[in-house]
This record gives structure tokens, C-alpha cells and sequence, in this order.
């Protein structure tokens, strides 16, 4: 069992029968103060509410594990974990079946791979019956086994920045379906148009654990139309989305770059593939609601680089925090980390952050667009909640603030000084034995470059390659906000607010709360150095 950043432990478990029994476990005997349970192919994931929880929750675990372990002294220590039969009714769970168009650009690179010609790599594709093992990396992606041996293929060295919805892939023992555009490293063989996950369905994903699944080509590419895969029903498009009308408070006549509504994210959804996104400064969010006495994770404007423009119909109360960015009412200027009252018909105006990335309006009351799934965030990962702003928008606000406004106890962030590096603390990663010796404190000694390929899911670092030793694949397993992931090509990937829930690279290192706040308000050319730290 090992310590995953600073309010979280991975459990390494021998197969998936011992994964999911652990699971079971878990959810039937909750434990104060978890806030996530995340299943994977080998390990099982716990998240906290904070480092205080840690290690009643280790102490659990460790008897849990114990009381199932075979009895006496002889037993390995890799027994000493649940097991559940296997399930031998698996004819009798609900079939599924995705047309594919096999189209990917991958197919020719599987083929040379596996030494299988196209032809043969769609049919053995196509020929396996799949179960749903776990679900995972995002909102809809299942993890299928069942994958004929021939087709296990490596991720790519270096992954996509953008695999696109529909995608269909394989990847070490797994086959899968992204439902959503999304980075990734899979090898993608076809495409798929079935939706997979939709929030206004119930259940909300298509796939679930103990789902069998089948790929069947589309009727032009089908080898034999009167098969059973090939004649099933397509499955049902989802019902469209209700339209909820909501009072206008705040007008939007103006977003910047990128204009979001976040609050503290949605919690307790990742076995299904929901992360939690929320505030990329979750640090500047609360600080923002304090001032203007919301509660700490109340939705407000997470604003990039500056550029919005917003207009109070019937005044209201706001202040700023993040980014530093000139803001004005009416023409006059206004502070950050202050509460300022915009009087009826007043229009706010942010000009361009002069240091950091993300603005935080926070308005008294929260910003009350309608939750998904209990949130109010936009997850640009999944494409979960409200869209980004756009001029014209109206939002509501919320009917009471939480409680009397208060100043920030704390001092505001001092940025660094033109031209140095910004210094981010972490914690050693799960995965040591995958990396050179000194890996962990080499990424301290020469400034990595924030590539301009960086966005809320991840960052993206571009210098010294970390040093991996370890070969060969590891299994697809959950990661958490801040894990400084490590792709075979050396060039660390440092994961954001809407990150996947889970990831198939072994993690170096784990950034600090305060540092993935740090890490929040980084803008590409930035030079950054990871260094060893404390929770």
C-alpha cells in the first residue's frame, strides 16, 4: 500500500477479482472521511478528505487485508488479499453491441506490430465477446478484457493531445471506446458513434461493470451481414437534454480567451469515470468566496488571462482573486482580494493579467446555473456542465450569501521574479521502481519549460527527460490531481483540475496542494522546477 500524494493510498492487489472485492468492501462499510473509491486493474485507489484521514484509513485497510489472508505463517505475502469466485454467469449479462467504422490511423501500425495483416487485426477485433472490467479515465470509458492475446500492443511512446470522441482502442490487455475528445496514448483502430455516457440517462454510462460487449463493423465493411453482431438494433440515441430557465442576474457581454463557471468540482464519481475538476486554483476560488461571505466551493468565474466584461443588472457583490489582472467598475478601478459593490446597472471590465493565468470573479450568493451530477464546473475533459461562456449569456445568482464576508486570512501570493522559475514542492510518486535512482530530486536541478500544449487537463513540461528503467506496460491505474506523470518518451505530464481518472504511465512525483494551485496560474514559456517538498 502506498501513500499517493497528501490525502490518498493506492492498494496494490494481485488481479481484478481481488480489486473488486476490496471495492465491495469499501462501499459497504464506508470509512469517515473518504472521497473517492477507485477500482483499476490492479490496484485500488482511495482518496481522503485530507491528510488527517490517512491513517485510520491505512490501519483499515491493513486488518481488512488481513482478516481475509490465508492463516498461518506460510502464506505469501501476495495472498493476503480479498478473492471472490469468478463469475461463471457471464453469458447471462446485458449484451451490448457498437458498430465500428475501422478507419483508425492506427490499424496499419497494430498490424506490423502484431505481424497480423489489417484484415486479420479487424476480425480478431470484432470476433471477441468483451466484459466491462472497470471503469475509469473519464465519464463512459470502460475498460473491456476479453481482447484476443494477438492484438496486446503497447501504448504509444508519447501521447496524442487529442484523441478524438468515438474513438475506438486498444492497449495492453484492454480494448475501449473514448466517449469523449480527449488526450491519450491508446493505438486507435476504428470509430464509433454510440453514446456513451449521457448525464440525463440512468444510469448515466452505457457500459458498466459486468456489461458484455461486442464490436460488429458497419454493414459496409461487414464480412458476413446475417450475423448476430452484425443484425443487432443500434442502441437508443438519448433522450435530449430539459432546458432549465433561470432568473438573469450577471450579463455577459465579453469572456477573454476562456470564460468557466467552477466551484469545488463533483467528488465520489470516479469508479464511473467522473472526475472531479472544480477550480484549477482551488486555493484563489476559496478565497474569492470568502470575501464576499459564500460558502468556501460556491460557483464563481474562473477567467483566463482576463478580457471579461460583465454587466449587474441589479448590482451585486464580487471580488477577485488568482490571476493579477487591472479590473474596473464603471471606469474606476478596483482592488483584489477586497469585496467590492457594484451598484445597479454597473459593468465590470477586466483588462489583461499581467502575472499568473486564471481570474476568479466570485458574485455574493455563487453563480447558480443548474448542477450535472451535483456541480456546477465545467469538465473540459469530459465535456460535463455549463459550456463556456459566451457574450450574451445570462446568469443567475444565488439567493443568500453563506455568511458575513470575511478578509483572507492569509497573505495573497507572491509571485516570483521576472525570469525565475517557479518552484513547485511534491511529494515522492506510487511508482519508484520505475525510474533511475535520483529521479524524484533531479526534477529540482534544471527548469522545465511549460509547453504550450498545457490546458486545465494537464501540463505539459518540455526539458530534461526523467529516466525510466522499469520496461514493459503498466496497468491501466487511478491518478489524482497534481501526479506528475511519466510517458516512455521521459517528458513529465503534470495533471490539472479535469484530469482522467485513471492513466497507464507510472507517476514520479505528487505536487503539493498549494503547488497545484501554483501550478494553476502557469502560463506556457514559464520555467518551473519540481521540488522535493512536504504535504
Amino acid at each position: 500500500m502506498q501513500t499517493y500524494g497528501s490525502d490518498a493510498l493506492l492498494v496494490d492487489l494481485p488481479d481484478l477479482a481481488a480489486v473488486r472485492a476490496l471495492d465491495d468492501r469499501l462501499r459497504a462499510h464506508p470509512l469517515p472521511g473518504v472521497v473517492d473509491v477507485v477500482p483499476a486493474a490492479r490496484t485500488l485507489l482511495v482518496r481522503l478528505s485530507g491528510p488527517s484521514r490517512v491513517d485510520a484509513a491505512r490501519d483499515w485497510i491493513t486488518e481488512t487485508l488481513r482478516q481475509v489472508a490465508p492463516s498461518g505463517p506460510a502464506a505469501p505475502a501476495a495472498a493476503a488479499t480479498p478473492s471472490i469466485p469468478s463469475d461463471d454467469r457471464t453469458d447471462e449479462a446485458p449484451l451490448v453491441v457498437l458498430p465500428v467504422v475501422y478507419d483508425g490511423p492506427d490499424l496499419d501500425e497494430v498490424a506490423g506490430l502484431t505481424g497480423l495483416d489489417v484484415a486479420e487485426v479487424v476480425r480478431r477485433h470484432t470476433a471477441a465477446t468483451y466484459t466491462v472490467a472497470f471503469g475509469g479515465f473519464m465519464p463512459g470509458f470502460a475498460y473491456l478484457t476479453g481482447l484476443d492475446p494477438a492484438l496486446h500492443v503497447p501504448r504509444r511512446s508519447s501521447p496524442r493531445t487529442r484523441v478524438p470522441a468515438g474513438a475506438v482502442a486498444v492497449a495492453g490487455e484492454f480494448a475501449a471506446v473514448y466517449p469523449a475528445a480527449t488526450p491519450g496514448g491508446w493505438r486507435l483502430l476504428g470509430t464509433c458513434d454510440v453514446p456513451l455516457f449521457d448525464v440525463d440517462r440512468d444510469p448515466p454510462a452505457l457500459l458498466v461493470p459486468g456489461t458484455r460487449v461486442r464490436f460488429a463493423p458497419t454493414p459496409s465493411e461487414a464480412p458476413d451481414p446475417a450475423s448476430p453482431a452484425a443484425a443487432a438494433e443500434p442502441v437508443a440515441a438519448p433522450e435530449p437534454p430539459v432546458t432549465v430557465t433561470t432568473p438573469v442576474t450577471v450579463e455577459v457581454r465579453a469572456t477573454g480567451p476562456l470564460a468557466l463557471v467552477q466551484d469545488a468540482g463533483r467528488p465520489g464519481l470516479a469508479a464511473v469515470g467522473v472526475g472531479r475538476s472544480g477550480a484549477a486554483d482551488a486555493g484563489a476560488l476559496r478565497r474569492a468566496n470568502r470575501l464576499v461571505g459564500n460558502a468556501p466551493g460556491a460557483a464563481a468565474l474562473e477567467v483566463l488571462l482576463g478580457g471579461a466584461v460583465l454587466a449587474f443588472p441589479g448590482g451585486g457583490v464580487v471580488a477577485l482573486a488568482g490571476a493579477e489582472v487591472p479590473v474596473a467598475v464603471d471606469g474606476v478601478p478596483v482592488p483584489a482580494h477586497q469585496a467590492v459593490r457594484v451598484p445597479p446597472g454597473g459593468v465590470l471590465v477586466a483588462g489583461s493579467a499581467s502575472r499568473g493565468l486564471r481570474l476568479y470573479v466570485a458574485v455574493r450568493g455563487g453563480v447558480a446555473v443548474p448542477e450535472v451530477l451535483g456541480s456546477r464546473s465545467a469538465d473540459r475533459l469530459a465535456g460535463i456542465g455549463p459550456a463556456p461562456l459566451e457574450p450574451g449569456d445570462v446568469l443567475p445568482v444565488g439567493g443568500a450569501a453563506h455568511e458575513a464576508a470575511q478578509p483572507w486570512p492569509d497573505s495573497p501570493r507572491v509571485w516570483p521574479r521576472a525570469g525565475e522559475p517557479v518552484r513547485l514542492p511534491v511529494l515522492p510518486g506510487p511508482r519508484p521502481e520505475w525510474f533511475a535512482a535520483g529521479a524524484l530530486d533531479a526534477l529540482g536541478v534544471s527548469p522545465y519549460v511549460v509547453s504550450p500544449a498545457s490546458d486545465r487537463v494537464a501540463l505539459r513540461l518540455e526539458g530534461a527527460p526523467v529516466v525510466r528503467v522499469e520496461g514493459g506496460e503498466l496497468p491501466s491505474e487511478p491518478v489524482v490531481p497534481g501526479a506528475v506523470q511519466v510517458p516512455p518518451d521521459g517528458l513529465p505530464v503534470v495533471f490539472g483540475a479535469d484530469h482522467p481518472v485513471t492513466g497507464g504511465y507510472p507517476v514520479v512525483a505528487v505536487l503539493t496542494p498549494g503547488a497545484r494551485d501554483a501550478a494553476a496560474q502557469l502560463r506556457p514559456g514559464d520555467r518551473v522546477l519540481l521540488v522535493p517538498g512536504s504535504g
